[in-house]
């Protein structure tokens, strides 16, 4: 659909967009306003069901739109927050308004007072005999804070390799790393990457941020070794061969320098499960193993359901035979009794991944973890995957999420990620968004979630369309923190939001009122409202993980040393001649190095070039985020040993190995687990962080 002129956008079709929560401009900066095609709000219109196709079209739907509003009692959503005033959906009824409440319990209580925290059924009677119902959502006024103030690690966890993982890092790898760090170290957490399921290929889209389904885990990571009936799978030379396998691969990365190749990984894994999954489960593990299956229903039935067509029909549905594209037609069902055996088989791996996730969580809590396992939350899934297949009701066909224009790429992004409706959310009350969270949080004692900002509107782009060419549509914020608050609290889970770039504003009040804690790294706090200078600590926000860096981020001593200026150079990625970027990035590191002087957490005397005692330096900077009044503190566990290599180039995709690289010394030498835990680089690290805490650490 070619771009309407932005000034094409009548009033009707402007006041039809507010309507449906779709925006017709953006504010990029505080003193600058800029308009939308009208082709984005047609587009977005019509993927929430709404026609806007000309003039006769965009009034009849508007007169719509305006008579439901007009007429109903309800909204589909209504929010009650403990402690709060009853909100305008019940406090604008008509007087003498009856209402009636079906708990989640199944309990018929009159009146909204007193309610306990969940999601239940609403019913108004005007007294005109008008009637209306909605999903009551009672959550807790906050979501739960951290248990003090702790510091933890950070890592992608396949480039965490140890000499018993199977040439990726997997969750007892995991588990041991916070169990050393916590005994050890006083850590009171470990971060990793998204684990969501991925879609498979040859090859596999390296991105966890990119899923097939964010509802359960990829068994890619599992540890075979650990499953029960991996002792009595085969014969005992079948056994042996493929641990033999497992080692050369190990060897692949560790000893010869090779990436990690998820595809082998999961190749060689993927025979040994059919051979583990062979043996018979006992009367104990049979009875786990129903329970997992009865909780998660339907859900679980379409994700392994979706992997077993996609071994017979390829990876993406939009391809498959007319029947099958509908999880619900008799097609599919045929074909799921058909390949009932291959359905059992995704569906066991889906249940051994989150007995493996939970382990590791509670490996982490009996080693003294007040948090233990901060799992991510990825911000969309994969059109053509599993969730996306299973959900289709519910996501926006022919638009993908992204980003307009910013000052760090003028010509937006395209993150090739289906949105939800917020229509057909609000319709069910957010079950798909209740359930995915409920899903993670069976493993998470922290949930990172990427672009947090996301609750409250995402930026979508019709398919064909370039980014600069898409709009803002808006979610119910209040909603969706009020499910999180519930989820999260049953839970007992802190909440992280990646609230980095641009954020409209009010989102960060309003995250921080509700106890999700924001991200705040070193190299992007500063007084950008004052001269732009670092932002000393104490001026740094306490609700807040703090850190030095990201996985999309260089690493501390490619900051320092300027590696990260040679390496985009290296790949034609810089916008300023190399000199200017250089002279910038010494000035930057400079700058802060003389904070850190400043506060006398360095010592500057005898200092070279920045860079030139970088270990120091490195710990002077974690002493400086220990100065801060963060809640939470990460340590990218690369700076731990030296690694200048970012885990994700973003702007790259075959010119850097992104989301392959193996955990290395700053001379890019791959570093098991077991020489990991006995840096003495690392430990020097790690020991600032547990004797140099402020009071109240």
């Amino acid at each position: 659909m070619a771009a309407a002129p932005a000034e094409h956008l009548t009033e009707d079709l402007a006041r039809l967009a507010g309507l449906h929560g779709v925006a017709t401009s953006y504010r990029p900066a505080p003193d600058r306003t800029v308009q939308v095609p009208a082709s984005a709000v047609i587009a977005a219109l019509a993927a929430l069901g709404v026609d806007a196709s000309g003039p006769d079209a965009v009034r009849a739907a508007l007169a719509a739109r305006e008579h439901e509003l007009r007429e109903r009692l309800l909204p589909p959503v209504v929010v009650r927050w403990a402690g709060a005033e009853p909100p305008a959906a019940l406090t604008g009824l008509p007087a003498g308004t009856a209402l009636r409440v079906v708990t989640e319990e199944g309990e018929d209580r009159e009146g909204t007072e007193g309610l306990p925290p969940g999601v239940h059924r609403l019913t108004a009677t005007a007294p005109d005999g008008r009637t209306g119902e909605a999903h009551l959502v009672v959550a807790p006024d906050r979501l739960p804070a951290p248990p003090g103030r702790s510091y933890g690690l950070m890592v992608q966890l396949y480039s965490l390799l140890s000499h018993r993982s199977w040439g990726m890092g997997d969750l007892t790898d995991l588990a041991e790393l916070a169990g050393w760090a916590a005994r050890t170290a006083g850590a009171g957490f470990v971060q990793v990457n998204p684990l969501h399921a991925a879609v498979p290929g040859a090859p596999t889209d390296p991105s966890p941020y990119r899923p097939s389904s964010r509802r359960f885990p990829d068994p890619v990571h599992l540890r075979i070794e650990d499953v029960p009936e991996f002792a009595y799978a085969g014969e005992p030379e079948r056994l042996s061969g493929l641990l033999e396998r497992a080692g050369r691969l190990r060897a692949a990365v560790l000893e010869k320098g090779a990436l990690i190749d998820r595809d082998a990984v999961w190749e060689l894994k993927r025979e040994a499960l059919e051979a583990v999954l062979a043996v018979p489960l006992g009367p104990g593990r049979q009875a786990a193993y129903d329970a997992f299956r009865a909780a998660h229903g339907q859900a679980l039935v379409d994700h392994a359901t979706w992997y077993a067509l996609a071994e017979a029909h390829g990876p993406d549905w939009h391809g498959w035979p007319d029947g099958l594209r509908d999880p619900r037609s008799a097609a599919t069902a045929r074909a799921r009794a058909e390949l009932a055996g291959r359905v059992e088989f995704h569906t066991r791996l889906a249940w051994l991944t989150d007995g493996q996730l939970r382990a590791a969580q509670r490996a982490a809590r009996e080693a003294g973890m007040p948090v233990g396992i901060v799992h991510d939350l990825a911000v969309g899934v994969h059109p053509g995957g599993a969730d996306a297949w299973a959900q289709q009701d519910v996501f926006a066909a022919g638009m993908s999420i992204g980003a307009p224009p910013d000052a760090f790429n003028a010509r937006g992004q395209d993150w090739g990620l289906p949105p939800w409706r917020p229509d057909r959310l609000a319709a069910t009350g957010y079950a798909p968004y209740r359930e995915l969270l409920r899903a993670l949080f069976r493993y998470a004692g922290a949930l990172r979630i990427d672009h947090v900002m996301g609750l409250f509107r995402l930026w979508w782009v019709p398919a064909g369309s370039p980014p600069t060419e898409g709009t803002y549509v808006h979610y119910d914020a209040d909603a969706m923190l009020a499910v999180l608050a519930l989820e999260a609290d049953r839970a007992g889970a802190v909440v992280i939001g990646e609230d980095l770039g641009t954020v409209e504003p009010g989102v960060r009040e309003t995250l921080q009122r509700r106890g999700v804690l924001g991200t705040s790294v070193l190299w992007f706090e500063r007084d950008w409202e004052g001269d732009g200078r670092p932002l000393p600590p104490e001026r740094w926000r306490a609700d807040c993980l703090a850190t030095a860096t990201t996985h999309d981020l260089p690493p501390t001593a490619a900051r320092l040393t300027g590696d990260h200026v040679e390496l985009r150079d290296r790949l034609g990625l810089l916008t300023r001649p190399a000199a200017e970027e250089r002279a910038g990035a010494t000035a930057d590191a400079a700058e802060w190095l003389a904070l850190l002087g400043s506060l006398g957490l360095l010592d500057l005397t005898a200092a070279g070039p920045p860079g030139s005692d970088e270990e120091e330096e490195i710990r002077a900077v974690h002493r400086f985020l220990l100065r801060t009044p963060a809640r939470l503190i990460g340590v990218w566990l690369p700076d731990g040993v030296g690694d200048r290599r970012p885990q994700n180039l973003p702007g790259t995709w075959d010119e850097y190995p992104n989301w392959r690289l193996p955990l290395a010394d700053p001379y890019g030498r791959p570093v098991p687990l077991e020489e990991l835990v006995a840096s003495p680089r690392l430990r020097g690290l790690l020991d600032v962080l547990r004797e140099d805490r402020p009071p109240g650490g």
